[in-house]
């Protein structure tokens, strides 16, 4: 069933005269690709509340994500943004419930990543020595039935990066058909990730960050019920891992 535009702008977690930051449901692509579908392309007029700009991306989450998504409510706002982004100023924390866990309760990944075939169509990835530069850090917050609940903070912004690094780590992420196979796909049939908190430097110096959270899914909350895991801890994280 697709969204109404009231259902989208009432995911909005925080909006000021410069940003929105959405709790984007899973299932809708940021913008229109060949599988088409419902994208949230179609919901930004909706997003403008009267200002004289529609909002536009200042990041992309994949169509299975859910949580934390900036817009930017004006051109000027979105180069300010891009360039936090750029600079690794603006701090991700998402949280995934994977098939497997490191045996380290905290660590960094550190695998390069490049595409898996030349065609610009296909955003697939794999690990691959001579890619691009990667890094994520991680945290177990809890174990149970062989599955973890982790927190995952990307230092850098790759297409599917999180993704990636657990499955190439020995740990995909449950419901992950791309890139975690039968063992991801035999816990979960939705992708168990999440956008849970963004921290965003202020617009003046000397402004306090802004922190916004997006609540867990009832489907991941639900599953980390059955699992007997705690996802409290997840209130006590620092802005960076």
């Amino acid at each position: 069933m697709l969204p109404t535009a009231a259902e989208i702008t009432a995911r909005i977690l925080y909006r000021d005269a410069e940003m929105l930051v959405l709790d984007k449901p899973a299932g809708i692509a940021v913008h229109k690709g060949p599988k088409g579908g419902v994208t949230l392309d179609a919901f930004l007029p909706d997003l403008a509340f009267g200002a004289a700009e529609i909002p536009q991306l200042a990041h992309r989450l994949d169509r299975e994500t859910s949580g934390c998504l900036v817009l930017g409510r004006s051109r000027a706002a979105l180069r300010r943004l891009g360039a936090a982004f750029a600079a690794g100023r603006i701090a991700k924390t998402y949280c995934a419930i994977t098939c497997g866990a490191p045996e380290a309760e905290a660590g960094l990944i550190d695998l390069p990543l490049a595409r898996r075939s030349h065609d610009r169509r296909s955003w697939w990835m794999k690990a691959d020595p001579a890619g691009d530069p990667a890094l994520t850090r991680y945290r177990v917050l809890g174990r149970g039935e062989g599955l973890a609940l982790l927190a995952l903070a990307p230092e850098t912004g790759r297409t599917h990066q999180l993704r990636v690094h657990c499955a190439g780590s020995g740990f995909p992420i449950a419901g992950d058909r791309i890139y975690g196979g039968d063992r991801a796909m035999a816990a979960s049939r939705a992708l168990q990730l999440h956008a849970w908190r963004i921290v965003v430097p202020g617009p003046r110096k000397g402004d306090a960050p802004i922190r916004v959270t997006a609540p867990l899914p009832s489907a991941m909350s639900g599953f980390l019920a059955l699992l007997a895991i705690d996802s409290t801890p997840l209130a006590d994280l620092p802005d960076r891992l």
